[in-house]
């Protein structure tokens, strides 16, 4: 049976879908990136956000349109876990809903493959006792790329106002460390270069089993299986909990060459007052100490944060305490969201909800001053050296591939350094995770998946071009 996997949203989703398709080819069942060609086209939702929810329900509507006869058509994930009633009376072409972690379900509906009756669609490794939603499934028939999202928990206790993940994923459940830590050896030995740790809070794990601060642990297990000396792949972390970022954890994210000295700590306000109204840790001067703390630990440090812009009741002096927050902290990259109010949550029924007018305003603000800093921070990079993991082909510079995009643009093709036929590779530095941040892009043909030393020559808000040192 040919396949096609749609995946939508965040990069735990992305995990999510890898474990599917690696049950699905562990069945001998084959993906096809045509719609028209799948016997089985299978769209792993997201339903976090109103602008996520209609992405989702945009593109279950256009493939249901084009089903042809005989097709199925699978809806999994996040929307269809909560508002599975309406989709099946709204899109009657859906064959199937299934909610999260389901994927043994979904891949267990291909069924055997033509030619080989009675063969399941089951995964060829066997799940460690006791784990939940365990990633020890992935073959190595998977295509190898650079880098690899590893889901080490899903669902959430933190008790956000705005939030619906609770509602959707259930509480914290964490993945056994053996289960993770044969995930990792795997994808290391299909060639992957950086393990992308992701979790609702990955700084919560293992707390479902009694752990207190169980991320430094889980690191030092991972880093002990993947020594460097034998080319072991960078360990990134997403998605911190400002108020789980322990000591310990910065000890160790220090201690261990593996791990990429980068953190993602979603702050969502730094007004006391509106952090207080979401119900997060609302004392600015703590993140002040963490902050220099892993700063002390870390002088290199990249940190990544995450605001949203006109949460209920934000008045403009609350808005103004957030902004001088980013100017003192000078975080690497930031991204913020436009607040919606999400059914179900104690915000939406706030009385102080902020004119859309008002939201979108204050976004371009924030995300203009967040420019300014994130120049600053690259140009502080301008002769210095970085290791590049290299993540795309060679691209014209003239007219860049999908990962360069219009990107190669911004740095001019006239100054006289780089001709506009000259190849152009993409890559990121330990300063940038995949998708969210910036790359690193120069002359030069290194291969997919290789690390390279780069001379940092440029620097705009979001990348920086330079020239190969080595590889």
């Amino acid at each position: 049976m040919r396949y096609h996997l749609v995946t939508l949203g965040c990069p735990k989703n992305v995990a999510d879908s890898d474990k599917l398709e690696a049950l699905l080819r562990g069945g001998y069942h084959e993906p096809t990136d045509r719609p028209a060609r799948a016997d089985l086209i299978v769209v792993n939702t997201c339903g976090f956000l109103e602008a996520a929810r209609e992405e989702s329900i945009d593109t279950i509507l256009r493939l249901a349109l084009r089903k042809r006869p005989g097709q199925k058509l699978v809806v999994a994930g996040c929307l269809s876990q909560i508002y599975a009633r309406q989709l099946r009376k709204e899109v009657p072409e859906v064959d199937a809903l299934f909610g999260v972690e389901a994927w043994e379900q979904v891949a267990a509906l291909a069924g055997p493959p033509a030619g080989r009756a009675g063969t399941a669609a089951r995964p060829r490794h066997a799940r460690p006792s006791g784990a939940e939603a365990p990633f020890d499934t992935l073959e190595a028939s998977r295509s190898p790329r650079p880098s690899a999202y590893l889901k080490i928990s899903d669902g959430c206790n933190a008790p956000c106002a705005f939030c619906i993940i609770p509602r959707i994923k259930g509480r914290l459940h964490s993945v056994e460390p053996e289960a993770l830590v044969a995930e990792a050896r795997r994808l290391a030995a299909q060639g992957v270069q950086e393990l992308v740790l992701v979790a609702q809070d990955s700084t919560a794990y293992g707390r479902d089993r009694g752990q207190h601060d169980g991320l430094p642990e889980l690191l030092e297990r991972l880093a002990e299986a993947l020594p460097p000396a034998d080319g072991g792949p960078w360990i990134r972390v997403m998605y911190a909990y400002p108020g789980h970022v322990s000591a310990r954890l910065a000890r160790t994210m220090a201690s261990l060459p593996q791990v990429c000295h980068y953190l993602d700590i979603p702050l969502q306000h730094a007004s006391a007052a509106v952090l207080r109204r979401m119900r997060r840790p609302s004392n600015p001067d703590r993140l002040r100490q963490m902050f220099a703390r892993l700063r002390s630990a870390m002088p290199d440090i990249a940190l990544r944060t995450t605001f949203i812009v006109g949460y209920p009741g934000e008045t403009e002096a609350e808005f103004e305490e957030m902004l001088d927050f980013v100017r003192e902290m000078r975080f690497d990259h930031v991204g913020a969201f436009v607040y919606s109010p999400e059914p179900g949550t104690p915000a939406a029924r706030a009385p102080e909800q902020v004119p859309e007018a008002v939201k979108r305003r204050r976004y371009r603000r924030l995300m203009r001053l967040a420019q300014e800093v994130s120049l600053a921070r690259n140009q502080e990079w301008v002769g210095r050296e970085l290791t590049v993991l290299v993540e795309s082909e060679a691209a014209s510079a003239g007219g860049g591939s999908a990962q360069t995009g219009g990107r190669l643009a911004a740095f001019g093709g006239g100054d006289g350094r780089r001709p506009m036929g000259d190849e152009v590779f993409a890559g990121r530095s330990y300063r940038d995770a995949p998708e969210v941040d910036g790359l690193v892009l120069g002359p030069g043909r290194p291969p997919p998946g290789s690390m390279v030393r780069v001379r940092v020559e440029r620097a705009l808000p979001y990348d920086l071009w330079g020239s190969l040192v080595s590889s």
